[in-house]
């Protein structure tokens, strides 16, 4: 691809993110019912729901630790097709899961699969993005997953608690099983491994990559321990705040998400990511706090708007900074570390939290789970004040290839 180009609404782009809608659809869809699931049909205990949710996202991130080196060596498509045969494989499997052990075997099986090919379409994307329009590509490529972790959930429950567990599975299968024919397309068209230069040279860079990354790793850490909370109780928090359309939270999220994903896009490519990681923070503490207090179904709405704001602000932000952070080859790599850093928070975040709520309340729980986009600002602002008072004078200013802060 010529990168001296600005075109990004090129029919690969498209498909890129469509792919990525599908897959992460299927991932949404049970990621928040099967908690529900297990605790009503299989009689699971609450340390037992919160592992549905945390081995999933443990095996996604050993899955990862090979997947990134497979990207760079240009096996690209191989994990395509592997990683969704495996998945479509384990959600058929969850229909015959008589005991709670089998189904958190299937929810290993997915998370290898899932690991596999959530590291190669993002990583296609910014290899296709032009440069110059990297924020604003990633925050629209970036767009199809938040959406699906909002609507997602809303389906999923919908059907669970509709037409029931089959019905949920079929649909999530579906989803899936639609990726490959469109993978199948780009496969094709697109080279396996992408070589020309898109981003900053790597010699302009201090460190190594991991020292680079670090980070804003953590900081994507933190942000998805209240997502965790999230995924993994908010049926249960909506059953007993007795409040009987709780997925509508889920509804206006992505709502909020769809409006905010092209503007920070845009907003990262001008300001870099403080004018999106600050006052991003602030929402997601707003609306987790609305949320705990939440007592009628009106209540949501606010707290959904919050949540929404934030995290499709701060979420595409963060994958944009990791790109940008490495050479092309080692894309692969810093999208696994991004998406390893979320699973992991959800994964800890759910165990933590879940134990929270055993000795409180759901509600309590989700004022606990403020905490973790608190720490996150301090964390970040207390970077952004150490560069700005240990910076040399004369120190390059780009924030995304340079340093952690303007």
């Amino acid at each position: 691809m010529n990168h001296s180009s600005e075109r990004l609404w090129t029919p690969s782009f498209i498909t890129l993110t469509l792919c990525n809608l599908l897959l992460f659809m299927g991932l949404q869809m049970t990621l928040s019912t099967l908690p529900a699931y297990a605790e009503g049909t299989l009689q699971a205990s609450s340390v037992q729901v919160s592992l549905v949710t945390s081995l999933f996202a443990l095996s996604a991130i050993a899955s990862r630790l090979f997947s990134g080196k497979a990207m760079e060596k240009g096996g690209r498509n191989l994990l395509i097709f592997l990683g969704l045969s495996v998945s479509i494989t384990a959600v058929a499997g969850y229909y015959w899961a008589g005991s709670i052990l089998a189904l958190l075997l299937l929810r290993m099986l997915f998370g290898i699969g899932f690991g596999m090919a959530s590291t190669a379409f993002p990583t296609m994307a910014s290899d296709i993005i032009p440069v110059r329009r990297m924020g604003e590509g990633m925050g629209y490529f970036g767009l199809s997953t938040s959406l699906a972790m909002s609507a997602g959930p809303l389906i999923g429950l919908s059907l669970l608690q509709g037409p029931g567990f089959g019905s949920l599975l079929i649909c999530t299968a579906a989803a899936m099983v639609l990726i490959l024919p469109l993978s199948y397309r780009l496969a094709t068209k697109l080279p396996a491994h992408h070589k020309e230069p898109s981003a900053p040279p790597v010699s302009e860079l201090k460190g190594g990559a991991f020292r680079r990354l670090f980070i804003p790793c953590l900081l994507n850490f933190l942000l998805s321990v209240s997502y965790g909370g999230l995924l993994g109780f908010l049926a249960l928090y909506g059953a007993e705040a007795h409040l009987e359309h709780i997925a509508y939270f889920f509804l206006f999220n992505a709502a909020a998400i769809v409006v905010v994903r092209p503007l920070s896009g845009k907003i990262y490519d001008r300001f870099g990511p403080p004018a999106l990681l600050i006052p991003g923070s602030l929402f997601i503490v707003g609306g987790l706090l609305l949320l705990s207090f939440a007592s009628s179904t009106a209540a949501l709405f606010p707290a959904a708007i919050c949540y929404g704001i934030g995290f499709g602000s701060m979420q595409p932000a963060l994958q944009t900074w990791m790109i940008q952070s490495v050479e092309p080859r080692q894309r692969g790599m810093a999208n696994g570390m991004f998406f390893n850093s979320l699973d992991l928070g959800v994964a800890i975040g759910t165990m933590i939290l879940g134990s929270i709520a055993l000795y409180t309340s759901y509600g309590v729980m989700y004022r606990y789970s403020a905490l973790a986009p608190v720490l996150l600002l301090l964390i970040y602002t207390s970077l952004l004040l150490a560069k700005r008072y240990n910076r040399p004078k004369s120190a390059p200013k780009n924030f995304s290839s340079q340093s952690a802060a303007k």
